[in-house]
């Protein structure tokens, strides 16, 4: 059950383009702690209000938080409620840490007796759990992105090396050291290449209160970057998905890619 959880949420990672449609987000209490000892903590969650809590718990058994050396990093004082996750994170070196849920998953449907048959789960297990004679067999993958980055005194860059799989944030402008009214530059990688034309959306928290979205859009050049202005300082959530959504046809269900790559990260903008 924990598994599956995971995996929906990050299933719903892609979806973020919808201005209802529930979100997966990792919110960190700051994203620089100037500190001689360093601490961060976690909320992890799904919920249809951004960063607000008001659906289901993110599980944290698929979390993995690396350090500025490569090191993994333990989740500490870790717990799960009702609507959400929380854990803290201790910083023992400067530098900034990668706090990352990500994964590859698989979805299949057939046909058994006439009736639809439905699977979601690892590649690994496909096998054992869908027929080899299946007959109507549709099969789609997603590989998942969800992440966040902070920083302990002084920001670096070892942490943002590419794994060269899915759709990933490079970012040239160190994330942490965002702030609002000034230029920041991105890249965009898919499969360790640049995503020309990448489309993503960046939303601001707090959109409860505000009583709008707040949404930019933007896309990527041929080389997988984009400069822009974020105008106002907050948490915001960056999120993209590949490919483009195809047009919805009538009367038919939506159609899902065969494969299918997702990002989504929480950064901070400071005030100028």
């Amino acid at each position: 059950m924990k598994l599956q959880k995971t995996l929906i949420a990050l299933a719903l990672a892609g979806a973020a383009f919808s201005a209802h449609a529930h979100k997966p987000w990792l919110l960190p209490s700051s994203t620089l702690v100037e500190a001689k000892e360093a601490w961060v903590t976690v909320d992890a969650a799904v919920s249809e209000g951004l960063f607000d809590i008001d659906h289901v718990p993110v599980k944290l058994d698929g979390i993995t938080v690396t350090g500025p050396d490569g090191a993994t990093v333990p989740l500490e004082n870790a717990s799960t409620g009702k609507l959400r996750s929380t854990f803290d994170v201790k910083m023992t070196k400067n530098g900034t840490y990668r706090i990352a849920l990500v994964s590859q998953n698989v979805f299949a449907s057939w046909k058994a007796n006439g009736e639809t048959k439905r699977w979601r789960g690892l590649e690994s297990d496909m096998a054992k759990q869908v027929p080899a004679d299946a007959q109507e067999l549709k099969v789609s993958r997603t590989k998942g992105r969800l992440e966040t980055f902070v920083s302990a005194n002084t920001p670096d860059n070892a942490i943002f090396k590419p794994s060269g799989s899915g759709l990933e944030l490079v970012p040239v402008t160190h994330p942490n050291d965002m702030r609002a009214g000034e230029k920041a530059t991105w890249r965009f990688l898919l499969d360790g290449k640049p995503a020309a034309n990448q489309a993503f959306s960046l939303i601001p928290g707090g959109v409860r209160y505000r009583g709008t979205l707040g949404e930019i859009r933007q896309n990527t050049d041929a080389k997988g970057e984009i400069t822009f202005t974020i105008p106002a300082a907050g948490m915001y959530l960056v999120s993209a998905s590949w490919p483009a959504a195809a047009p919805a046809q009538p009367g038919q269900p939506p159609q899902m890619p065969p494969l299918r790559m997702t990002y989504a990260a929480t950064v901070e903008v400071l005030p100028q």
